[in-house]
């Protein structure tokens, strides 16, 4: 009733001062996210992927984790939510969710695994792994509308996943050198991929192909 009543008094003001209705206001665009998203991956995985495989010493990891917590895991799950905040869900979903596997990660090796003894560290990165692999497969079983890099980088990173998660829980180093290799070849689709948006939003038109699948 206040707020009928409220227009009723404002609605003859504008009509006695002539006063032109405010123009609504313009919506906020986005920029596309996903090139950032995909370039985040990419350092994190390439950085460590290098030490799975055995290129670089295992000694170097806490600079690995501090870029997993800003730039593999806060800068992917913002870059992740942009592309929720846009309509693109299956991006947003993927981004978001591999933002949380870094954030989580760095939780993991930073706070909770020195609370679980030590010959059980194994098991626990192992299940870890396990669980985020199954999330992986979701996503590729979504991807086959997207483009031929985007299915094959998560291919890759299915197998790097079940490879370092069976490493991990069996103590089996070959499998993690395995999983380092594949892990790197997923970095390098996803940087390409990165470059391919980016060049296609900067020059408007495509530069590098990425095979798109839609039909």
């Amino acid at each position: 009733m206040a707020s009928t009543m409220r227009e009723r008094r404002v609605a003859p003001t504008h009509e006695h001062n002539g006063a032109a209705p405010a123009p609504a206001a313009k919506p906020i665009e986005w920029g596309n996210s996903a090139p950032l998203a995909l370039a985040a991956f990419a350092v994190t995985t390439f950085m460590l992927s290098m030490i799975n495989a055995g290129f670089v010493s295992a000694e170097v990891q806490p600079a690995v984790f501090g870029v997993a917590l800003m730039f593999g895991g806060l800068t992917q799950l913002v870059a992740g939510l942009i592309q929720l905040r846009t309509g693109n869900t299956f991006a947003g979903v993927l981004f978001s969710g591999f933002g949380a596997f870094w954030l989580s990660l760095f939780a993991i090796v930073q706070f909770f695994l020195s609370a679980i003894p030590a010959d059980q560290h194994g098991h626990a990165l192992g299940l870890f792994l396990y669980a985020f692999g199954f999330f992986v497969i979701s996503m590729t079983l979504a991807s086959f509308r997207t483009n031929a890099i985007i299915v094959a980088a998560l291919l890759l990173v299915i197998g790097a996943f079940f490879a370092l998660a069976a490493g991990e829980y069996g103590a089996h180093t070959d499998l993690i050198h395995v999983g380092g290799y594949l892990g790197l070849g997923a970095a390098a689709l996803a940087l390409y991929l990165s470059c391919a948006e980016t060049c296609e939003e900067t020059y408007g038109r495509s530069i590098l192909p990425v095979w798109s699948l839609k039909r």
